[in-house]
């Protein structure tokens, strides 16, 4: 069938790794792409912020951290006392740089809570902000604010690109495409004829803000190739144009602060060396130094003896460009050198060939020294852009190391590519997995190892201990061969699917990844683009295999769609587990929303409606205590009182003793799903009359259920808990044991001291815990942003003492939001 050929070609690196034996290229190797990755704001960077006593003066703060577009901060005079640090959101904080209350004459007033501790407002700002790092502020304020500073690099935004075929002379680019910091670029001027058109990465050294040729002293011309494109006229035309527009399409210069610095060199004309010529990496060759331009740059040309020739290879260096290496260094690593065309025989001699240039070779003082510390080895796998087509990014195997240099195989390119050299340091190699994260599409090998059986698989562990990357390309290769790929019409072609991370994350998904996943992924073929985002979604759960099980399909249940194995990855084993998938996009919207309710998130967490300011489901305003209300009580049903068929979770009930046994057993065969518990709920927002009136229903079966087994319901709880080694912190109703009662508090837990915590625990029934508290000064603040999760692993835990504990921060929490969060 249709949907079967792409799965044909469907690539996923996980399985490659496995079945090829390879290592993943460590992350850590690749340092341009961790340069990307940093969000523009750094813990000790300092702002203006709004106290929030008295919204009309400000006070200086310090970024302790950051999550995506949150910042938590503390201000200026509580020191190492964190229990004032707050959190607040880009978009919507008063946050402001330093110096701008002075600019736009407002008030900077220390706050009341350490007034005590600064008697004099000035000496004490003159002191904290002497060499003190601002917050940039072109991410506080305008039309960037909140944004990844990369994603200021837009289509549309213009940049200077040094010419370095022939000379230093650079020109203006228009960025047409930005893939994680992968600019794809066309000359100014050329509108719509992408003939010309160069891939570079950002932090490249010739790539620069608009403005840097004047600067630095160098002419805007148009490159030799294009300049008889278009009359000196019309060029001159475009370059007013251009200065017109420079603040439309400038980027920030805090952009390239992370830029390679050029050092100087000390190369002269006529010197010989071996190169790789960038251009065709492929061998190493002698070569000339042809020009010095300056201190910082001279020209390359690949040797060529013939007398016919008709172009030469010559290219722009900088001390620090990859594939310029001294005399002799092929020998001394036992590597081939490839002759100059035009050599009297195969064996080249260097003394000889200087001999018979009358050339001197470029001492070893001219090149920078080679590094072999760099993590990389051979047999490793990555991603790396093919140098004959640089809009293709292929699978990449090391074959060879040698110094700073690697040589790669390439797979899957549309045409056979010989072996690469390239620098470790370059900028056209990615890790595992660069591509799927970055919406790109990786070239697989040409025989895809896949494995696929159309069966119903249940959840259950994997022997083999995987990588925890999964990566999809079915998506991103529906064109690898034309023959045999769907092809994307209106009835199979998945809209855009849009993450809206400022939405509810419910239980299940951990908010700070769902930030960091990309803002859409498709179009494409519907099955492929659903199976990347629900892989996308089990990666950023706290708990991958929890939100496996939530998603699988039913073995009874009736087959509507398309069936696809996925994964999860969770505590060193992996999961494995069929998720139905709707085929055509009428369904696309429905299955989202249907999914969201499933994983008891906000229904416009994801699908294909973008949220820009406000949730149609106003899910902002609603505490997660509102949701595990909304949600819960459906849940509670099915624990309180089972439905038949659920006889393996009646066994884990009555026989306690064998309860490590049975849970897993329980976990492998997955809890047949009332069809109430998803296709009933109300597609709008939590409020609706309807799903209040059935929660209060089925509130009572559940308190009724339990009252009548009171003696068995300690055991029952303890059972059904096994769920929560892999679920999320248990609500307040799910853990109702014998302390029903309501908690009143007598002052805001926020408030409390360690001594206020320890003070409550030593009144429960978890007095002994109380200690641990103490020695881990967890204060009120703290307290309430415990878990279930985080209790286990912090203070190393068993699950009873844990889900007891939990159950008690739970009722703080409770009477911490109805009697003081309003």
């Amino acid at each position: 069938d249709a949907g079967s050929s792409v799965e044909e070609m469907e690539f996923n690196w996980d399985e490659y790794l496995e079945d090829t034996g390879a290592t993943a290229a460590p992350h850590g190797s690749f340092k341009h792409v961790d340069t990307s990755l940093q969000n523009g704001f750094a813990p000790g960077m300092k702002l203006e912020v709004a106290v929030k006593s008295d919204q009309n003066t400000y006070w200086v703060a310090t970024i302790i951290t950051t999550c995506g577009q949150l910042l938590l901060l503390r201000y200026d005079g509580y020191g190492e006392d964190r229990k004032a640090d707050f959190w607040c959101d880009i978009l919507t904080a008063d946050l402001h740089p330093i110096g701008w209350c002075e600019q736009n004459k407002k008030i900077l007033k220390v706050p009341e809570g350490i007034k005590d501790k600064i008697p004099d407002q000035e000496e004490f700002l003159q002191r904290v902000l002497k060499g003190a790092c601002s917050a940039p502020a072109n991410l506080l304020e305008g039309l960037h604010r909140g944004k990844n500073p990369l994603d200021l690099i837009a289509p549309g935004s213009r940049l200077e690109l040094q010419n370095i075929r022939d000379s230093l002379e650079a020109w203006i680019v228009n960025v047409v495409e930005n893939v994680g910091g992968r600019l794809k670029l066309r000359y100014e001027g050329l509108e719509d004829l992408d003939k010309f058109d160069q891939w570079l990465f950002y932090l490249d050294p010739f790539l620069h803000q608009v403005g840097w040729a004047a600067q630095h002293g160098y002419s805007l011309q148009p490159p030799s190739a294009i300049r008889s494109l278009r009359s000196e006229a019309d060029w001159q035309e475009i370059l007013k144009k251009v200065k017109e527009e420079e603040e439309e399409s400038s980027v920030p210069t805090d952009l390239f602060k992370d830029k390679p610095v050029i050092g100087v060199h000390s190369f002269s004309e006529g010197m010989k060396l071996e190169a790789v010529d960038p251009m065709a990496p492929f061998v190493i060759s002698p070569a000339t130094v042809l020009k010095v331009y300056n201190d910082k740059y001279f020209m390359i040309e690949i040797d060529d003896l013939r007398p016919e020739r008709a172009t030469s290879q010559r290219y722009v260096c900088h001390i620090n460009s990859a594939g310029i290496l001294p005399v002799q260094w092929s020998l001394k690593n036992g590597l081939h050198l490839s002759p100059p065309p035009g050599y009297p025989g195969q064996d080249f001699d260097w003394a000889d060939y200087l001999k018979q240039c009358g050339a001197e070779a470029a001492p070893q003082s001219c090149f920078p020294s080679l590094t072999s510390d760099h993590g990389f080895k051979e047999n490793m796998k990555l991603e790396a852009v093919n140098p004959i087509d640089p809009e293709e990014v292929c699978i990449a195997t090391v074959t060879k190391l040698k110094d700073s240099y690697l040589w790669l195989q390439l797979e899957g390119s549309k045409k056979p590519v010989p072996e690469c050299i390239v620098s470790v340091e370059s900028m056209n190699i990615f890790p595992v997995g660069w591509c799927e994260t970055n919406g790109y599409q990786l070239r697989p090998p040409r025989k895809a190892i896949v494995n696929k059986q159309k069966k119903i698989a249940v959840v259950q562990p994997e022997k083999q201990i995987l990588s925890s990357r999964t990566v999809h390309d079915g998506l991103k290769n529906q064109e690898l061969n034309s023959s045999e790929s769907v092809v994307i019409n209106g009835k199979y072609c998945c809209p855009k699917i849009y993450f809206n991370h400022r939405c509810f994350s419910g239980p299940y998904l951990n908010k700070g990844r769902i930030a960091e996943l990309p803002q859409s992924v498709g179009p494409g073929n519907c099955v492929l683009v659903l199976k990347e985002v629900l892989t996308l979604l089990i990666n950023a759960a706290y708990k991958p295999s929890r939100v496996l099980r939530e998603l699988q399909l039913d073995e009874e249940a009736a087959w509507h769609g398309h069936g696809e194995t996925l994964k999860a990855k969770y505590k060193g084993k992996s999961y494995r587990a069929t998720v139905e998938v709707v085929r055509t996009a009428d369904r696309v919207a429905d299955f989202c929303r249907k999914t969201c309710i499933k994983l008891e998130c906000c229904p416009n967490l994801f699908g294909p409606q973008m949220v820009l300011d406000k949730c149609s489901e106003n899910c902002s305003v609603l505490t997660k205590t509102k949701y595990t209300h909304y949600y819960g009580k459906r849940k509670n049903k099915r624990i309180g009182r089972p439905p038949g068929g659920h006889s393996n979770l009646e066994v884990a009930m009555k026989k306690p003793n064998k309860r490590r046994k049975r849970r897993k057993h329980f976990f492998v065969h997955k809890k047949k799903r009332s069809s109430t518990s998803v296709d009933n709920t109300p597609a709008g927002s939590p409020q609706g009359s309807g799903a209040e009136e059935e929660d209060d229903q089925d509130e009572s079966e559940l308190s009724h259920s339990l009252a009548q087994d009171r003696d068995k319901r300690k055991r029952k709880l303890r059972t059904f808990s096994f769920s929560d080694d892999e679920n999320k912190p248990p609500s307040p109703k799910d853990i109702k044991m014998e302390v029903a009662e309501k908690l009143q508090l007598d002052s805001n837990p926020l408030e409390w001291s360690v001594a206020d915590v320890v003070r409550f625990l030593k009144s429960t029934d978890c007095a002994p815990l109380a200690r641990i508290f103490l020695d881990q000064e967890i204060d009120g603040q703290a307290l309430l942003l415990l878990t279930l999760p985080t209790v286990q692993e912090c203070m190393d835990l068993k699950l009873g003492p844990a889900i007891k504990l939990c159950h008690h921060i739970e009722r703080v929490k409770l009477a911490f939001y109805q009697q003081f969060a309003n």
